[in-house]
């Protein structure tokens, strides 16, 4: 709670603190932030003006004289930075302190008239071969704020550009012509979309993971070194499946239940995604339960060469007990020994000692020993 106290004290112009990191200076415009990667009004599906990026009060006063709605999306804001943006809108101190420390569960919640959701984005790691240590997947976070006039997006993370869905969506004015929730329904397709790649990129490691866990072992690769593979790749299994399951949920709310904030028209869209983002998640609980089995297999498959190694230990040691038992027995230095004094009874005991080791390999190589 401390942290929303900290935030409300950052959005009032009488606060100067110039040490601290919750700094806010009155001569500056509170809205403009360095954060900002786009602001644009939009009215009837199109971009008002031709300004690459208005400050988030400029377009707030653009709408409030002409109507439309103004899209303004951040990266990786700082506290200080969303702070004019959180007063302007008049989001909610909860809301702006999941979106500025990021880290969340995929989610929607709903702030007076305002709509929170968090997406993960996911994008997969292209990699020359599969390793024990190779990372598959890389996570992200947007963040967006559904209001009547307005959408807010904060994005987290390298990855999930949202400027080439931005362009995509004025393209189609049509939709853009719906209002705000044909942004978020934009972002939730285009997420869901970004599952379905890797989704399938994800299913091309299992394949070669399986193929090489039931395949021969390469020359001087034993039996269950693929351990360490399976075991990463579905680690990356469980990372992927933390940010689909989770969105369930929030989906199925937008796709069934009317919202105010939300077209009826464009709920029909949310239904596709929902129906999308169903399969994916059957696919990734799928390839959980896919890499048990290729893992139990790869275990077994080392537990199985370790019983034949030692299979043949034992049979190699019965055969070797035999001239060992007969050379001890001789080398005890008794007088009266079998055939000690005989002309050929060193070659026979030689000789005794090679027809026994010989029927005992014969047995063991037919019981499938050696």
């Amino acid at each position: 709670m401390s942290m929303i106290r900290d935030l409300r004290a950052a959005v009032r112009p009488s606060l100067r603190k110039s040490s601290t990191a919750y700094t806010y200076d009155s001569t500056r415009d509170p809205s403009a932030s360095s954060a900002v990667v786009d602001c644009a009004v939009y009215r009837g599906g199109r971009r008002v003006k031709d300004e690459p990026c208005l400050t988030p009060h400029e377009a707030m006063l653009e709408v409030r004289k002409g109507g439309g709605f103004a899209w303004i999306g951040l990266h990786e804001p700082t506290e200080a930075e969303f702070a004019g943006i959180a007063e302007e809108f008049g989001l909610h101190p909860l809301a702006v302190e999941d979106a500025v420390h990021a880290h969340q569960r995929p989610k929607l919640e709903r702030y007076d008239d305002t709509l929170f959701a968090v997406f993960k984005t996911i994008h997969y790691i292209e990699h020359a071969e599969l390793t024990a240590t190779s990372e598959v997947v890389e996570t992200g976070e947007v963040m967006c704020f559904t209001g009547r006039d307005f959408v807010i997006t904060v994005r987290h993370g390298g990855k999930g550009s949202l400027r080439a869905l931005r362009h995509r969506l004025e393209d189609d004015t049509e939709l853009l012509a719906k209002g705000p929730s044909s942004v978020l329904h934009a972002i939730a397709d285009h997420v869901v979309d970004g599952y379905i790649a890797v989704a399938a990129a994800v299913q091309d490691d299992i394949d070669e993971v399986e193929i090489a866990v039931f395949s021969a072992p390469a020359k001087g690769s034993p039996p269950g070194s693929d351990a360490g593979r399976i075991y990463q790749l579905k680690r990356e299994v469980l990372e992927f499946k933390r940010a689909v399951a989770p969105l369930l949920r929030p989906m199925q709310l937008l796709s069934e239940r009317p919202m105010r904030l939300v077209e009826p028209d464009v709920q029909k869209y949310f239904r596709d995604v929902a129906d999308h983002l169903a399969r994916v998640h059957e696919e990734v609980i799928g390839f959980d339960e896919l890499l048990n089995s290729i893992l139990q297999a790869n275990l077994a498959q080392a537990t199985v060469a370790q019983n034949e190694d030692m299979r043949k230990i034992t049979s190699w040691a019965a055969i070797i007990a035999v001239p060992t038992a007969v050379c001890g027995v001789y080398g005890m230095n008794f007088d009266h020994m079998p055939e000690l004094g005989w002309k050929y009874g060193y070659p026979m005991v030689l000789c005794g000692i090679a027809v026994v080791c010989l029927s005992i390999h014969r047995t063991l190589k037919r019981n499938g020993w050696l």
